[in-house]
C-alpha cells in the first residue's frame, strides 16, 4: 500500500506510519491546494531520501477549486519536478482544469510519470506517446463515465495502474461508503471486464517496477 502525502507536515507523518508497518510505502510531496504556502522544500527532499519514500507528489496544478494563485502552484510543481529528478523518483500527477500548463511542464521532464486518478482525458495522447502509466480510481466504473472507460481501453497494459484515491470516490459496487484500500478489488474487476483480460497481476507489475518495490 503506498500513502500519499499532500503537505509537508503530512509527508513526516505518512514516513513515520511507512517506517511502522510492512509492506506500506509513502508517496512525499505537496499538493497544488498548499502552493500559498507549501512549507520547507529542503525538509522534503531529506524525507524523500528514506528508502520507504518510493515517489514524489502528489503534485500538480489545480485550477479547478483555485485555493492558491497559479503562479504559486506553478513554482511548486516545477521544484517538485526537479526534486523528482534529483531523486530519481516517480512523480505523482494531480491535475484539474490544467491540462495546457500541466502537459507542458510534463513534456519537460525526462522521469517517470504517473498520472494519479485519471479523469483529464486531454493528457491521453501525451500519455500514450511518452508512455506515463495511466492509474484509474473508482471513477472509471460510474454508470456515466464513458470518456473514462474509452481512455482505459486505450492504456497499453503496461501502463495500466489502478488506486483508490481513499477515502473518496468509492467504486459503484460500494458507491455512496468511505472508500478504503480494500475497495480497489471493484476497480481491477472492473477494469479487466472492461479490457477482456484479467488486469490485477499486470498492474500489480506495473506498480512494483515504477515504484521500484
Amino acid at each position: 500500500m503506498v500513502e500519499v502525502a499532500t503537505s509537508v507536515a503530512a509527508a513526516r507523518a505518512t514516513l513515520a506510519r511507512a517506517e511502522r508497518e510492512d509492506g506500506v510505502y509513502a508517496c512525499l510531496g505537496v499538493h497544488p491546494h498548499e502552493a500559498a504556502d507549501p512549507g520547507d522544500l529542503d525538509e522534503l527532499r531529506t524525507l524523500l531520501a528514506h528508502p520507504k519514500a518510493v515517489a514524489v507528489g502528489e503534485t500538480g496544478l489545480d485550477y479547478f477549486r483555485d485555493y492558491a494563485p497559479h503562479d504559486a502552484q506553478q513554482r511548486l510543481f516545477d521544484a517538485q519536478l526537479d526534486l523528482a529528478r534529483e531523486t530519481g523518483k516517480p512523480v505523482v500527477i494531480h491535475t484539474r482544469a490544467a491540462d495546457d500548463d500541466t502537459r507542458e511542464r510534463l513534456l519537460a521532464h525526462d522521469g517517470e510519470v504517473i498520472l494519479h486518478c485519471f479523469s483529464s482525458l486531454p493528457l491521453l495522447d501525451a500519455a500514450l506517446e511518452r508512455r506515463w502509466y495511466v492509474s484509474f480510481a473508482g471513477n472509471v466504473t460510474y454508470k456515466n463515465a464513458y470518456d473514462l472507460r474509452d481512455a482505459a481501453r486505450r492504456v497499453p497494459a503496461d501502463r495500466l495502474l489502478a488506486e483508490t484515491d481513499s477515502p473518496y470516490l468509492a467504486p459503484q459496487a460500494v458507491r455512496g461508503k468511505r472508500n478504503e484500500p480494500a475497495y480497489v478489488v471493484h476497480t481491477y474487476d472492473f477494469l479487466s471486464d472492461l479490457r477482456g483480460e484479467d488486469v490485477r497481476a499486470q498492474v500489480l507489475e506495473n506498480a512494483a517496477r515504477v515504484l521500484g518495490l
